[in-house]
């Protein structure tokens, strides 16, 4: 049969998809293999979300002369995108109809599938490529008016969540087939259950239950959902069997953009979660979003953003510059100057230096157990304490997968290096 080669972008939701992708490709006897120069059909899982990643996706459909197959959420939220004319396309709801749509771009027929198509993910036979890590969907799409920048909701649409001992199962299977850390994952883990009666820390009780030596990994939680239970929320995180990680996107420190933005909660929800969570669970790595240069953003809106950096000291901080995206009401608005934005962008970056080198500082001279997840570069392992720190181990041996006893002796801003200890 036929080789098939698999490029994701974006979320982990995204990478759940491409391991749905694998497994139905297999079970029909296709291979999968590692490069698209040994593959005889490349299949482009995209992601809609920034500017960048967008071109960059672009400029890689001219470069691929194989036969494509492009999937996922650039063709869902925007099928009339000329430069996918011409193209075998997939939407994130058509997953299921992965084989017919490569036998078909295979015999030169491309398929357009986007229509809206419920089915239930969980129910799909998975192959994560990791042999530590996997991915479980709990629910996808999202609750009420999207947010004015983002395009997301037209490609996943309104949420839809999996039912809780479908994902128990998914979960003690991972746990069954040796996988040490299980990364739950959705557009908004926050969201979860509200649209069959349950919530996040209900499911958590639940999965907690899972005899076995694992870790789950909680994905991101938007604020204004994560305030309706937080007290219940932080209780269930003190299992050991959760890393005291908690992804929570603020995306501004302005209440004034905030509102422009329609989050939904304001700074000072946000930092009271932020440090509720810290009284309770002290050694808690806070993850958190903040966009650069959005529409009328002043000076002093932005500078409310660098001081809630300072004062709420994540662990790690993802940084965004606005693009304007098609067809979303932030597009509409009066846009910060390019020159502006990048500035922006330079000033929470430098500022984040700092604050990270603040924060790993604590975490020298510490030790404890660690989960080996990944190969680093050379001879180095990337590893995860209980509180998710990457943790960089140099060795010879091959340690995937294990768990060991390591003891911190330098950091950066961005990662800890640690030496194996016996």
């Amino acid at each position: 049969m036929a080789r098939i080669y698999i490029e994701t972008y974006g979320c982990s939701l995204n990478h759940a998809d491409s391991h749905a992708m694998i497994s139905l490709l297999e079970k029909a006897d296709f291979t999968i293999v590692n490069s698209p120069e040994d593959s005889d059909l490349v299949i482009l899982n995209t992601c809609t979300v920034k500017t960048p990643t967008e071109t960059k996706i672009l400029r890689r459909i001219k470069e691929l002369n194989k036969p494509l197959v492009i999937a996922g959420c650039m063709p869902q939220a925007e099928p009339s995108k000329k430069e996918l004319a011409g193209y075998a396309q997939v939407g994130v709801f058509q997953i299921p109809n992965i084989v017919q749509i490569v036998e078909e771009a295979l015999e030169n027929n491309p398929i357009i599938a986007l229509a809206h198509q419920e089915y239930n993910r969980l129910n799909i036979p998975h192959s994560s490529p990791n042999k530590v890590i996997d991915i479980i969907p709990i629910c996808q799409g999202c609750l009420g008016a999207p947010c004015t920048y983002c395009l997301i909701k037209k490609a996943r649409g309104n949420l839809f969540s999996y039912e809780p001992n479908a994902i128990l199962r998914r979960v003690q299977d991972s746990v069954d087939s040796g996988k040490k850390v299980i990364w739950l994952t959705a557009q908004d883990t926050g969201a979860y259950g509200k649209d069959i009666g349950t919530n996040l820390p209900e499911l958590l009780k639940l999965l907690t239950q899972v005899k076995g030596n694992y870790w789950l990994r909680v994905g991101m939680a938007n604020p204004n959902h994560v305030k309706e239970y937080l007290y219940e929320l932080i209780e269930v995180f003190k299992s050991p069997r959760i890393f005291k990680f908690l992804h929570i996107p603020v995306q501004s420190g302005s209440n004034k953009v905030l509102e422009k933005m329609r989050r939904e909660y304001t700074r000072e929800e946000f930092i009271a979660i932020v440090n509720e969570f810290k009284k309770e669970i002290p050694n808690i790595t806070i993850s958190t979003d903040l966009i650069a240069g959005f529409p009328g953003e002043t000076d002093s809106q932005f500078q409310e953003s660098i001081s809630l950096l300072e004062e709420v000291k994540p662990g790690v901080l993802n940084i965004s510059r606005f693009w304007p995206r098609p067809s979303t009401p932030a597009a509409k608005m009066k846009q910060c100057t390019g020159t502006t934005i990048k500035n922006r962008s330079r000033k929470i970056t430098e500022t984040f230096r700092k604050v990270g080198f603040d924060v790993n500082h604590r975490w020298l001279g510490w030790s404890g157990a660690v989960v080996i997840s990944e190969k680093g570069s050379g001879e180095t392992w990337k590893s995860r304490n209980i509180s998710y720190k990457p943790i960089i181990v140099p060795s010879n041996e091959n340690l995937l997968g294990k768990i060991i006893k390591v003891k911190v002796f330098d950091i950066t801003s961005i990662d800890l290096r640690a030496k194996k200890i016996v």
